[in-house]
């Protein structure tokens, strides 16, 4: 598997540089807020995001400060999601300790993700890049739009393929779809460059988003994920969907009403989850992911051979074969 520390080479020093540009940034004269702030962004993850923007911007152009204000858009709309995700999950923990939610409460942390969302835009004002406030803006409206779909479709448990298509291309994938336009927006202003850029994040959300999906049906303490968190929810996601479309009416109904229940056993998820693997659909969606993968890649071999191509071959064979 791709390590992360081999992909950032290319832009390590830019990745520095933008920590102590993008610590300037969120500085704040409200103490409760500034301690909130702090208390998030000392537990940042893997910095995925940033990263795709600075290596997407280093493959079309030069990286200079509206990469930084790019990246910046970037962290702050992903961090304010995860934030108001916590709220709307009601979850307790996030990357290993207390959610805002958690700690402080509910109220504060939709206040606090409002702040970083409104502090995107004053950036984007202040700086003059517009074009790419417009691009963070409208992954805004899809991830929304992805999040109150998907509700709608686990009340009825009806989801379809189709459906769930849809769902995550308007939630992961246009996320890291703006991190790859507006990487390439930061350096360049041809527009088919950076609609070729969005497709190519498109692509990798959507194979990023089914790879997770997938560990939810075979985690286990090597993987860092425990199994059946998504069946907890009631999200029912592609391999299920895939089983339920191969089984009889019977047996369908079965494991919708177990997914329907609210409070569900241990044996109730190792049935699903059994029944998942029994009906093909861990299999399907590896080669539904793959496909997407490939995508990518195809786009990644348009561009001549150089270090940043060769990292960005490697996200995208990183986010297809992580095990967390």
């Amino acid at each position: 598997m791709s390590d992360l520390s081999n992909i950032i080479k290319p832009v390590k020093d830019e990745m520095a540089q933008f920590e102590a540009y993008f610590g300037r940034t969120m500085k704040s004269e409200i103490p409760l807020l500034k301690i909130i702030l702090n208390y998030i962004f000392r537990r940042k993850g893997k910095q995925m995001r940033p990263l795709l923007v600075f290596l997407t911007a280093k493959l079309n152009g030069k990286i200079e400060e509206p990469t930084y204000i790019a990246a910046t858009f970037i962290e702050l709309l992903h961090t304010a999601s995860l934030v108001h995700d916590d709220v709307v999950d009601d979850a307790g923990e996030r990357r290993g300790a207390l959610s805002v939610n958690a700690l402080w409460n509910s109220k504060i942390a939709v206040l606090v993700g409002d702040y970083m969302l409104s502090k995107g835009m004053l950036i984007g004002v202040e700086k003059n890049r517009i074009d790419m406030l417009g691009i963070v803006s409208e992954a805004v409206k899809s991830m929304s739009e992805g999040e109150l779909l998907q509700l709608q479709k686990a009340r009825k448990l009806n989801i379809k393929e189709g459906d769930y298509f849809r769902i995550i291309k308007s939630k992961t994938a246009a996320l890291i779809a703006a991190c790859t336009a507006c990487g390439a927006k930061s350096v360049t202003e041809d527009p088919d460059t950076v609609r070729v850029m969005k497709e190519f994040g498109e692509n990798i959300g959507v194979a990023f988003q089914i790879r997770d999906d997938m560990l939810d049906y075979h985690g286990n303490i090597f993987t860092g994920k425990a199994p059946g968190n998504d069946l907890k929810e009631k999200k029912i996601t592609l391999p299920l969907i895939h089983a339920l479309e191969q089984s009889s009416f019977s047996r369908k109904k079965q494991i919708l009403k177990i997914v329907g229940n609210r409070k569900k056993t241990s044996s109730d998820i190792s049935e699903v989850v059994r029944f998942v693997s029994e009906h093909g659909g861990m299999d399907y969606a590896g080669s539904k992911m793959n496909e997407y993968r490939d995508k990518a890649l195809a786009i990644l071999d348009t561009y001549p051979d150089s270090e940043v191509k060769n990292s960005l071959r490697e996200f995208v064979f990183y986010t297809t074969s992580r095990n967390k």
